[in-house]
């Protein structure tokens, strides 16, 4: 069947609500098939990367941004018009380093555990939201920025707010240099 000319292709939304759920049971089903909450991490780092090598290309086309010139513009972008076009939220970004290439997007509300109270004992080192490092990974390597993604604090683990640390690998100098090269 072929789409009519000048019909515009349709979004399809899910409500929050229901990607939430879905999210938690997710997350319910992994702890279910692997012992080690480490495993659970780590297979939700990898499928959140999947997810951020594709929507890189959303991001991209539905966001019309200009390329950013240093790792701030991008931890700003990340924040301000990611966050806010996929989940809702505008993360506060602060820089934790003087070599200027770490950054922590810190987190008042996280709306993947609008469900969720506590993590059980058992689970204490569950990393409940992983998928979203995974995510950010994912496409920042889309864009050729090798970053390190993790959790630093965690309001699920008891910690005043929820902080998400993004360390940029290569410094600006590497990647200009590489390109007269």
């Amino acid at each position: 069947m072929s789409r009519s000319p000048g019909r515009k292709q349709e979004n399809h939304k899910i409500s929050r609500e229901l990607f939430v759920l879905t999210y938690g049971a997710l997350v319910a089903q992994l702890c279910k098939d692997y012992e080690k909450d480490e495993d659970v991490n780590a297979c939700l780092d990898r499928m959140g990367y999947s997810i951020g090598i594709r929507l890189i290309d959303d991001f991209l086309a539905r966001s019309a941004v200009k390329k950013c010139r240093s790792y701030s513009e991008t931890a700003d972008m990340i924040a301000q018009v990611a966050f806010k076009m996929y989940l809702g939220i505008t993360p506060s970004v602060s820089c934790s380093s003087a070599t200027g290439n770490e950054f922590s997007l810190i987190l008042d509300k996280n709306p993947l555990v609008d469900f969720v109270e506590e993590l059980p004992a058992e689970r204490a080192s569950l990393c409940y939201c992983n998928l979203l490092c995974g995510v950010i990974r994912g496409a920042l390597e889309m864009v050729h920025l090798a970053a390190e993604v993790s959790f630093l604090q965690d309001r699920l683990k008891g910690d005043a707010v929820t902080e998400i640390g993004i360390t940029f690998l290569r410094k600006p100098e590497d990647r200009k240099h590489r390109r007269n090269k």
